[in-house]
């Protein structure tokens, strides 16, 4: 990927990016909650997934949302696991993997929570092009 298409590529994956965490049987904050992305097109709960990990999954997503995922190549956006191995790594801070359906890609990505906010970044090619986002919790 060049460029533009890179840079494009990379937004997606952050329309998408939540974060989670799970540490030594404390799951912190976000475990258990629901959270929606800045356009309210994806819901996602987070849960613990293995020993001390959290993953997110997909709990309601728009019809928009599940069109772009199916072009993507995932067909059933509702229930995919689209955050895996996010770890706690300091006091409301947490790294991850974050699965894009609609370019079928997965991405590093590191999140903070304070309050009902999750403000998620990842980059890529070596962090020199980043994005930011924040979450708000539902429940």
């Amino acid at each position: 990927m060049k460029g533009k298409a890179m840079l494009a590529a990379f937004a997606a994956a952050m329309t998408m990016l939540a974060p989670a965490a799970y540490a030594g049987g404390d799951a912190g904050p976000a475990s258990g909650s629901a959270w929606r992305n800045p356009s309210n097109s994806v819901h996602i709960r987070l849960t613990p997934c293995g020993a001390d990990r959290m993953c997110g999954t997909v709990i309601w997503a728009s019809d928009k949302a599940k069109a772009d995922a199916r072009r993507g190549g995932t067909d059933q956006l509702i229930g995919a696991n689209l955050f895996h191995e996010f770890r706690r790594v300091a006091p409301d801070e947490y790294k991850g993997r974050v699965f894009v359906p609609d370019i079928n890609r997965t991405f590093s990505g590191q999140m903070k929570v304070q309050g009902d906010s999750l403000i998620g970044k990842g980059c890529v090619l070596a962090g020199l092009i980043c994005k930011q986002q924040v979450w708000k919790r539902i429940s």
